[in-house]
């Protein structure tokens, strides 16, 4: 795991954003840009930088006012392709595919630097490597998203095909799945079930994706069209987001609490298993260069699909993903 450098922890957390803050503080003393953003899943500790930069004010610094989205993966990548919608928290996987189907979105900011999938299972059932996979029965959300490019990843490192498991699709109900012995192993977000499992006290071996390939992962998008007509927009966006998450970084506890104010009943949830998947959630946000966008991760994830029949032809992957918007963050505040 990439360690962030403390320099730059420092500059974005509580720097008043120098020179690209002061060139906006007009328009947040006026009249701010609503943006709906889309999150892929249910409000969750997860999402702590983004509730961070709502509460301390980073987004308003930038002019925006964010209404957060917890609709499907894809209904944002469509929006946003469809320019509906101007900004969309996804995977990268999810990128390719889009932009195989003609949908212009561009990757504009890497938040998690490593894909956050995993497989697991109860400790008994000797399922330590991609290679025990072989003949089990797999529980997923279903044949989509994260979870099942994360499984095809471990799969293709043991050189197994989808033909070598049993997969079940089972929606977002691996915990119980598991404990209830209905799956002999299920695909997880790394940082999420496994602490719910070891927090009901089970014992789980885990097998990140992470240990086995290196892909792009979740993220802003925006589209070509917002791009290039309003490009100050999406550096605002970018730099307030990038806030949020070096501030979390910094200082979890505080993103802790400032979470209580989206997540429902989170007061009342185990803190010791909340404060675990905030805590692990960090460390795949911690990079050299944070919201830098490693173009060797999107070339594995593009040489996976292809290997899946996903997409029928390499991209031209300098349209699909751009490091530009970070860059000029990071230039402004030096």
């Amino acid at each position: 795991m990439k360690i962030l450098r403390i320099v730059l922890l420092l500059v974005l957390s509580f720097s008043s954003a120098c020179q690209i803050g002061d060139s906006i503080a007009d328009i947040s003393e006026t009249e701010l840009t609503h943006i709906r953003l889309p999150m892929g899943y249910i409000p969750n500790v997860q999402y702590a930088p983004l509730y961070v930069a709502v509460n301390k004010g980073y987004y308003e610094d930038a002019g925006l006012e964010i209404e957060f989205d917890y609709s499907f993966e894809t209904d944002g990548v469509a929006l946003v392709g469809a320019n509906e919608l101007q900004f969309a928290v996804v995977s990268g996987e999810q990128v390719l595919l889009a932009r195989a189907q003609g949908i212009p979105v561009v990757y504009i900011m890497a938040w998690w630097q490593e894909f956050p999938v995993a497989v697991t299972a109860m400790s008994d059932e000797g399922i330590d490597t991609p290679a025990d996979l072989e003949g089990k029965k797999i529980g997923l959300p279903g044949l989509f998203g994260a979870s099942y490019i994360g499984l095809q990843a471990l799969l293709n490192s043991a050189g197994l095909e989808e033909s070598d498991v049993m997969l079940d699709s089972i929606g977002f109900n691996q915990v119980e799945a598991l404990v209830a012995g209905q799956e002999d192993a299920v695909v997880v977000y790394t940082v999420n079930e496994p602490n719910q499992l070891i927090g009901q006290g089970y014992d789980i071996n885990l097998i990140p994706v992470a240990d086995y390939a290196h892909l792009a992962s979740n993220g802003l998008i925006t589209n070509e069209k917002t791009i290039r007509e309003n490009p100050e927009l999406v550096e605002r966006m970018v730099l307030a987001t990038m806030r949020g998450i070096a501030a979390s970084i910094g200082n979890p506890e505080m993103a802790y609490e400032e979470t209580k104010t989206f997540v429902e009943g989170l007061d009342f949830s185990n803190e010791v298993v909340q404060k675990n998947i905030l805590n692990d959630s960090i460390e795949y946000w911690k990079a050299d260069q944070l919201g830098y966008s490693d173009p060797e991760s999107w070339e594995n994830m593009q040489a996976l699909l292809l290997e899946m029949g996903l997409l029928s032809a390499p991209l031209d992957l300098t349209k699909a993903f751009t490091n530009q918007f970070v860059l000029n963050v990071l230039e402004k505040q030096r």
